[in-house]
């Protein structure tokens, strides 16, 4: 089996993975995932398609993740593991799809419009 890249994303995060078979090692940006995200509920979500597809030691992963927060890498990461699981084995698409790991999610911070404050704020009205 060669290497498989994949892609996901999270709001304005974009993560490439790269799964090699090997003894389980995730290196983010050349950082362990420990190091990476410090959090345990972050490496919870990034190891969550692993675990549920009993691959939890079997492959070594390097990801390079840019752009937004913390957890939106996170959940961008996670997208393209599962991404990648379902590439290694069709059937983890069975156990992956119910959970919504296969989901994007497409909620994106709205732009803001010009003579307002915000995105929606308006400036105050005075009638008189």
């Amino acid at each position: 089996m060669e290497v498989i890249h994949k892609i996901g994303r999270r709001k304005t995060a974009v993560a490439r993975v790269y799964v090699a078979p090997g003894k389980g090692n995730i290196t983010v940006n050349k950082k362990e995932l420990n190091t990476y995200f410090p959090t345990s509920t972050l490496q919870y979500k990034v190891n969550q398609p692993l675990v549920m597809t009993n691959n939890d030691g079997n492959f070594d992963i390097t990801v390079n993740v840019i752009g937004g927060g913390i957890t939106g890498q996170a959940e961008a990461v996670r997208l393209a593991i599962s991404r990648a699981m379902c590439e290694v084995d069709a059937e983890n698409r069975l156990t992956l799809k119910p959970e919504g790991l296969l989901t994007r999610d497409p909620r994106m911070v709205e732009r803001k419009k010009f003579g307002q404050k915000k995105a929606r704020k308006k400036f105050q009205f005075s009638k008189r």
